[in-house]
């Protein structure tokens, strides 16, 4: 869970981190009254600075959140973090004009594509006295299994520049879990920095207390960027990223208090709410799986097969029959889902159950495309029967190949309507993908002639070879006769090939 920058410096504070002073706003009226507490502090220099959960505020740029246009201010784009010295004529109603200009409008940065952020706060926080910017992180290296520190002399720049184009500018120190930071840990990182004296000392105490605050509250990331050097050679963080491991959210109450959803995208919050691992993408294809791991090699196959995940959903173990549902509810909601492709392992649960669970679902959730299954493990072949037999249409499938097939058919089968309303399923699907459910015994299976074709004379019926159409999309399906063809597609359905 990310949180705020005046949150994390909050946080960041309690521990003894030094940090920039500061105060919040969530109105142009509060954004004055913090700036007059700050200017009785002693401020000279007040910063207003955009709150949202990305990086490079400071060269983005504020847009109207209604024509889309930049926002500008004294003859110039106004960028997400705005400068304002108390010793102009009235200080307070620049900040005012400023922030009746963030306040409610987007904040587009190289972070969060054109569509950019919505502003809903602001954090007026008294200026600081820079000699040198470093940059400062701690997170879990995931390789060896060690928290890292890393700092760089190249502070105020992303440090996936530093380390693409100055890797030796990064000191790295690897902290081994039992012992914790090392004294001689905190020197190395120092002489790292080219610091000594005063700087060297308070370089100690400040990287002392940020690791102790990141074991603490279980960070799984923190980052200082910059990481400020004063003119009295003082160290303190001017900015902080703090990321908290969801998992121990439950041993911080008051961390947990501080999650702002308006920041997070709306689906994924919806899944959180049923406890399903969900994460957004940009894609046309919702995958449906139980298991991280089998979510990655979903993704991959459909990737290889010539598709694009629209997002990760792991439904868990159990994929019960409300879990099942609450998934198709998300990926319904995405616009962007063209098919929906399910691949379930029956380990913990049998595959008969999964299958049931799945038609259950769709019968409470309106599902209007190509739905492709996959379902290996315990009573596999029950579960492809049940699906096959169901009233529902489904493309059944045997392999995680063939299913990445049939998900690349769906789409390339998918056409808009004139109106651009719901998809509508041509011929490539019908014949490539769909399950048909088998007809009724009842029904009547009336021999007709041909047009042109003269009445007692007999011809020999030659199988149409679709496997020899190269573009299923350019056939005309009025050429052929609906009751043949119904009966050609039962006869496929009650073949017991396994391979079908």
């Amino acid at each position: 869970m990310n949180i705020h920058e005046h949150q994390a410096k909050e946080l960041l504070g309690s521990y003894g981190v030094p940090v920039q002073s500061g105060r919040v706003a969530f109105t142009p009226e509060q954004a004055v009254e913090a700036a007059h507490h700050m200017i009785d502090e002693g401020a000279t220099l007040l910063i207003v600075k955009s709150q949202i959960h990305a990086g490079g505020r400071g060269k983005g740029i504020i847009h109207d959140i209604i024509g889309g246009e930049p926002v500008v201010y004294n003859d110039k784009e106004l960028r997400g973090v705005k400068v304002v010295p108390t010793d102009e004529s009235n200080p307070l109603h620049e900040v005012y004009e400023i922030a009746i200009r963030m306040l409610g409008n987007r904040l587009v940065t190289i972070q969060t594509g054109a569509e950019g952020k919505v502003v809903n706060r602001l954090l007026i926080a008294n200026g600081v006295d820079i000699e040198k910017e470093f940059y400062c992180s701690i997170l879990l290296d995931r390789a060896s299994g060690k928290n890292i520190i890393m700092a760089s002399t190249e502070g105020g720049v992303e440090i996936e520049k530093v380390a693409e184009e100055m890797p030796e500018k990064i000191v790295r120190e690897y902290v081994e879990p039992g012992l914790g930071l090392e004294g001689f840990q905190a020197r190395r990182l120092a002489f790292g920095l080219g610091l000594s004296g005063k700087a060297h000392k308070s370089f100690i105490t400040f990287i002392n207390a940020l690791y102790k605050a990141y074991i603490a509250i279980d960070a799984a990331l923190i980052e200082v960027n910059p990481l400020a050097l004063t003119t009295d050679g003082d160290i303190i963080a001017v900015d902080a990223k703090v990321s908290i491991d969801d998992n121990a959210l439950y041993r911080h109450a008051d961390i947990a208090a501080m999650r702002d959803e308006s920041e997070e995208d709306p689906l994924e919050v919806e899944a959180g709410k049923n406890n399903l691992n969900y994460i957004k993408l940009d894609g046309n294809v919702g995958c449906m799986v139980n298991g991280a791991g089998l979510a990655m090699a979903t993704m991959d196959i459909i990737k290889l097969a010539g598709g694009e995940p629209a997002n990760f959903l792991d439904v868990g173990g159990g994929a019960s029959v409300e879990r099942v549902a609450a998934a198709f509810k998300v990926m319904m909601s995405d616009p962007n889902v063209k098919a929906v492709l399910i691949n379930i392992f029956g380990g913990i649960v049998r595959c008969d159950r999964v299958a049931n669970g799945i038609i259950q679902a769709m019968q409470t959730v309106e599902v209007h495309v190509p739905v492709i299954v996959r379902l290996d493990g315990t009573n596999a072949e029950e579960a492809r029967q049940i699906l096959l037999s169901s009233p529902l249409h489904f493309s059944v499938a045997a392999t995680l190949a063939e299913a990445a097939e049939k998900v690349t058919e769906a789409l390339s089968g998918i056409t808009a309507d004139e109106d651009g309303g719901a998809a509508v399923i041509n011929a490539s699907m019908a014949f490539a993908s769909m399950a048909i459910p088998p007809r009724d015994e009842d029904d009547d299976d009336d021999d007709e002639t041909l047009e042109g074709e003269e009445e007692g004379e007999e011809e020999e019926e030659e199988e149409f070879d679709f496997d020899a159409v190269e573009d299923p999309d350019s056939m005309d399906i009025s050429e052929f006769d609906e009751e043949d063809l119904d009966d050609d597609i039962e006869d496929v359905l009650n073949d017991d090939d396994d391979d079908f």
